[in-house]
């Protein structure tokens, strides 16, 4: 091996160009028909579809109160260490269908899809704050080639002009779909490592990811990067459960 060279990193990056040219290659030859309503797009949903999904109004994501710009509500802040998890819509129907091809389908241009429209929320959170992508377990990274939540976080600063860093590790392997909230909890235990903490340090950070259900991974990296010494944790979230 070459010095400084990882070859787990070098093959994950190949297979990610390879993915990416190839969607580029079959989306030229065979357009996406929307998911939707099955008209042939560019895209897996149209702008028709996009406009007709529900937005999740402003509330506490963890008791659903209406709080004034996604704040955690007063008595939930006692419990987690988030000011704000702002949500653009339900995990249901089209946006259910959407990630699911995102994840699983290995579709990345939803990704940019979902950026798209959860850009215009980013007002809701601190001007300084970086973008901070929500890590996926290694062996679902190793599975797609590639981790949905650190693009769409890429994504999401190349359209709001915000800034962006990884600042998180992921050390676990739990697989949580279908998981209750105390078994998330336990399994997440220990999940995530911070990096770079000279960053961390006094810095306002914004969480990203694609789903959030129960709210314990959000709240489980949350605690990681506030004992790292961040002043804040805000998140930013697709779809809510």
């Amino acid at each position: 091996m070459f010095p400084g060279c990882n070859l787990g990193d070098t093959y994950l990056q190949q297979n990610k160009h390879n993915m990416q040219l190839l969607e580029r290659i079959i989306r030229t030859v065979a357009p996406h028909t929307c998911l939707g309503c099955g008209v042939e797009s560019d895209r897996l949903l149209c702008v028709a579809c996009v406009g007709s999904l529900a937005t999740v109004p402003s509330r506490c994501y963890r008791c659903k109160a209406v709080t004034e710009n996604y704040h955690t509500c007063r008595s939930c802040r006692k419990l987690s260490p988030l000011a704000q998890v702002v949500v653009f819509t339900h995990h249901d129907d089209l946006p259910k269908e959407l990630i699911h091809h995102m994840k699983y389908e290995r579709a990345q241009s939803g990704m940019a899809e979902a950026a798209e429209m959860l850009s215009p929320l980013v007002e809701y959170l601190p001007e300084d704050a970086l973008l901070v992508h929500v890590p996926t377990a290694s062996s679902r990274v190793r599975l797609r080639g590639y981790d949905h939540a650190h693009l769409l976080a890429r994504e999401l600063v190349k359209l709001s002009g915000r800034q962006r860093d990884v600042l998180l590790a992921r050390t676990g392997q739990a697989h949580q779909v279908g998981a209750t909230r105390a078994q998330r909890l336990r399994q997440l235990e220990g999940a995530f490592r911070p990096l770079k903490p000279e960053m961390i340090r006094g810095s306002s950070i914004v969480l990203v990811d694609d789903v959030v259900t129960t709210g314990a991974t959000l709240e489980s990296a949350a605690r990681v990067l506030k004992r790292a010494g961040a002043k804040r944790v805000d998140a930013i979230v697709f779809a809510q459960a």
